[in-house]
């Protein structure tokens, strides 16, 4: 499939594209450590959540904690939350200098690969998108968020190191997810949301955009997803290159949208917790109604959840949201 020619008409099937995965937990009746650990079971999901949605793209898992822990970070699991990293492995210029790049299969990034692969077996009516996260995002893990954004400016040259080394795995790793099957990679950068437009500029853009460099093609596309304060910093995520960007509810979608290109693809950006997980599916009917009433004028937008759907949010919140943009495309 050409993804670029797809991507190009894909606003105009007015379908949805949240973060939907992890939900699929409650379809297949497993729990989230289950799923961690099992790319038969995460195959499984994407096919559950596929078969019950009419999603624009299939989504794998945001696991934010993957490639860290094939660096060698510590994970938490658990049954029914997101696994999280609990510990930074880069401290000082001397672990930093020790820390090796993994290959790809460390960890659970073969579990990920793998899924991709069984999961195009399955899912062959809509793309499948692969989820990774984004340099920054991962030093930040490596290094702790809250020391990474100091040694920005204390130690910069060991972020940079870090940086490097993170950028050398994650375009190895996205390769592998694009060579089991995947049409793209949607790059979960939002650590970068917490800089200021100088910082993301040295920290986070070139980086990103090298691994697009090395990853995109007409079959495979990167979206960008960064759920932070990103209207200030919008300079910096179009210089990435990316084919598409995926915001969060942290902003107000229908003032960043004329910020960008109208040949690139926006998604957004219903509140994942606030309403997925939290709400009602009358708040959620009136959620994407006020997101659609603001942005569905613009040919370059397709209506998504914030980000990364809580694994327990009630499926009738999940189908509020699909029957609402349903009705709202027909009229």
């Amino acid at each position: 499939m050409n993804m670029k020619s797809w991507l190009q008409s894909a606003a105009a099937l007015h379908k949805p594209m949240p973060i939907l995965s992890f939900p699929g937990i409650q379809l297949i009746n497993a729990t989230v450590r289950e799923l961690a650990a099992s790319a038969t079971k995460q195959a499984a999901c994407m096919k559950a959540v596929a078969d019950r949605w009419d999603t624009l793209a299939s989504v794998s898992l945001m696991d934010l904690s993957v490639e860290a822990e094939a660096f060698g970070s510590p994970v938490r699991f658990s049954d029914d939350e997101v696994p999280t990293v609990t510990a930074p492995i880069v401290t000082d210029a001397d672990s930093a200098e020790r820390l090796a790049v993994p290959q790809v299969g460390a960890g659970r990034t073969g579990e990920c690969v793998s899924t991709i692969r069984e999961a195009k077996r399955f899912i062959t009516d809509r793309p499948v998108l692969a989820g990774a996260i984004g340099p920054f995002s991962l030093s930040g893990r490596l290094m702790d968020m809250t020391e990474i954004m100091a040694l920005c400016y204390e130690e910069p040259e060991l972020v940079h190191q870090t940086l490097e080394k993170a950028t050398q795995f994650l375009i190895a790793y996205n390769l592998a997810l694009h060579q089991a099957g995947a049409d793209g990679i949607l790059m979960a950068e939002p650590a970068a949301g917490l800089l200021s437009p100088g910082l993301i500029a040295e920290f986070s853009t070139p980086y990103v955009k090298r691994i697009i460099g090395a990853v995109e093609s007409e079959a495979c596309i990167v979206i960008y997803h960064n759920c932070g304060n990103t209207i200030p910093l919008v300079q910096s995520i179009l210089d990435t290159g990316a084919s598409a960007f995926h915001f969060g509810n942290a902003i107000d979608l229908a003032q960043m949208l004329p910020l960008i290109p109208g040949d690139k693809v926006v998604f957004g950006n219903v509140d994942p917790a606030g309403q997925f997980r939290g709400g009602t599916p009358e708040s959620m009917r009136q959620a994407t109604l006020d997101v659609l009433g603001k942005c569905a004028k613009n040919d370059n937008f397709i209506l998504s959840s914030g980000c990364d759907i809580p694994p327990l949010a009630p499926l009738a919140n999940i189908d509020a949201f699909f029957d609402t943009a349903r009705e709202f495309y027909q009229g």
